[in-house]
């Protein structure tokens, strides 16, 4: 039986064909984006804070770096600063870019809570990235939690 070599060239090759073939299937399978996000807070009625003492005023939001099909979670404390029980809302606005509006959804578990005057709750703010958010990278909007009269 007759042993083939082959060329040196050839080995070359082959080798960087399997290195190809490997780096291109492992840059697949951990293929992912990191998307920067903020968002500016928006208190109307009630006081939205950092702390639970209700202290420090939460004006703006870092979620961090978030990639697609990510969640984050932030607790912030909402208190009726009024004269009068009021129901809890969040709204978002002035989302940029506009198409992120689209691609990330802002959730809450205090949707419709009634503040009793002075109360104040911990409230849970859930940011989903959408798995098919793709290219998206940096964008903001606005969060507004609004305390209207029960």
């Amino acid at each position: 039986m007759a042993i083939r070599k082959i060329s040196t060239g050839a080995a070359i090759a082959i080798a960087a064909t399997g290195l190809f073939l490997t780096l291109l299937t492992s840059g697949l399978l951990m293929s992912y984006q990191i998307v920067p996000s903020g968002g500016t807070v928006t208190a109307v009625n009630v006081g939205v804070y950092l702390d639970s003492n209700c202290t420090q005023n939460a004006t703006s939001m870092n979620w961090g770096f978030l990639r697609p099909g990510d969640s984050s979670n932030m607790t912030v404390y909402v208190k009726n600063n009024g004269t009068v029980p009021v129901t809890l809302t969040l709204t978002t606005a002035d989302w940029l870019p506009t198409s992120a509006n689209s691609l990330i959804t802002l959730t809450w578990n205090q949707q419709n809570k009634v503040l009793n005057i002075s109360q104040s709750v911990p409230a849970i703010l859930t940011l989903s990235v959408a798995s098919s958010a793709g290219n998206l990278g940096t964008f903001s909007f606005n969060i507004i939690i609004t305390g209207t009269e029960s």
